[in-house]
C-alpha cells in the first residue's frame, strides 16, 4: 500500500534507489548521489505509480514512495 503525503508538504530521504528521474517535461535519470538521505524536499505533486515529485536543493525529483517519509508533525488531538 502506497504512503500519501500533501502537496506541500515536507518530506525526508530515507534510502537512496539505483537511480532518480528528474520531474521534468522531459525527464532525465540521474545518478542517486544528487540527492542525499536524510535530505528534505517539498512534495510538488502526485504521478502515477506511487511516485511523488519532490523539488529539492539541487533540482525537481520524482521518487517511489517507499524512499521518503512525512515530516510534518500531525496536529495534536485534543482528548478532554
Amino acid at each position: 500500500m502506497s504512503k500519501e503525503f500533501v502537496i506541500g508538504s515536507k518530506v525526508r530521504v530515507l534510502a537512496l534507489p539505483p537511480y532518480v528521474k528528474t520531474a521534468e517535461p522531459m525527464p532525465m535519470l540521474r545518478p542517486p548521489n544528487v540527492i542525499h538521505i536524510g535530505e528534505e524536499g517539498i512534495v510538488i505533486d502526485r504521478r502515477p505509480g506511487g511516485y511523488w515529485g519532490i523539488r529539492f536543493a539541487k533540482g525537481a525529483f520524482l521518487l517511489d514512495c517507499q524512499y521518503i517519509e512525512s515530516t510534518d508533525i500531525p496536529p495534536e488531538s485534543h482528548l478532554e
